[in-house]
């Protein structure tokens, strides 16, 4: 029988009138806690629409999250094996 995991993340957005900030907070079956963030800047001359400065700030802290996640794996493997792990995005 397969077993179901669930991990989940979690979003969260903030802005001012020059920049979005993103926090992309995952949660692992044993509440382990990753985060990776991100931000964008809108350019003054830009017309303001925030919806572009929230997908921007999102990608970038997915992003992060994601390298963060393939480093914390490359660590678990290093620990069981005792030899380097060269992992890649």
């Amino acid at each position: 029988m397969t077993t179901a995991k669930r991990w989940d993340v979690h979003i969260f957005i903030d802005e001012d009138e020059s920049k979005t900030r993103a926090e992309a907070r995952l949660v692992m079956g044993d509440n382990t806690q990753l985060v990776g963030t991100g931000t964008a800047r809108r350019n003054p001359r830009d017309m303001n629409v925030p919806e572009i400065g929230d997908e921007l700030a999102v990608a970038r802290a997915l992003s992060e999250l994601s390298h963060r996640l393939l480093h914390a794996a490359a660590e678990d493997i290093e620990g069981v094996t005792r030899q380097p792990a060269h992992l890649e995005a």
